[in-house]
């Protein structure tokens, strides 16, 4: 009796977080974006500093972040994803941590197998720029260094749906 109730119970649980889930897949807004692109230099969790000019001549897809935010822990394995798929010579894409330490950014990172650029904004001064305020957001920009989209909310960016967002800026 007992082995059925908490058969029962965890058939329940994974039916409720699946369902969860679903809903949080869809929970995300893209809408034009048409900058500004505000210049910038943040320096990466190895200690490099990257600048808008390095972003030129790649798509790119710019994710702000933090730690502290359940949406954004849940879509990084899929950013991952679609970074390893694609290669940074034809997407680059970038994790931008919002107002946390480095160590608390390296620490995520390593703890999920991130191995994306994570660039520190730790005065959040970069995401003020670019007008984000809500978290996750990625900023999409076409190989031409062009302004796309704004993606507000979790995505799991290895659905078709954002095949066909990355397959625009690669054409473009």
């Amino acid at each position: 009796m007992f082995l059925q109730r908490r058969q029962f119970i965890q058939t329940a649980f994974v039916g409720l977080w699946a369902a969860n889930g679903a809903q949080a897949s869809n929970a995300y807004e893209v809408t034009p974006w048409a900058g500004p692109l505000s210049s910038f230099s943040l320096v990466d969790t190895t200690g490099k500093t990257w600048q808008l000019s390095d972003l030129k001549g790649r798509a790119v897809l710019l994710n702000f972040w933090a730690s502290w935010c359940e949406p954004c822990r849940a879509e990084m394995p899929t950013l991952q994803q679609v970074a390893d798929l694609y290669g940074p010579d034809k997407l680059l894409v970038m994790a931008v941590n919002f107002k946390e330490s480095a160590q608390r950014a390296l620490q995520f990172a390593k703890t999920t197998g991130v191995t994306l650029p994570v660039l520190l904004d730790v005065g959040g001064k970069t995401a003020a720029q670019w007008g984000v305020k809500v978290f996750p957001t990625t900023l999409t920009i076409n190989s031409k260094g062009q302004p796309q989209q704004r993606v507000k909310g979790e995505v799991d960016w290895t659905s078709s749906a954002s095949a066909r967002l990355i397959d625009g800026l690669l054409k473009s």
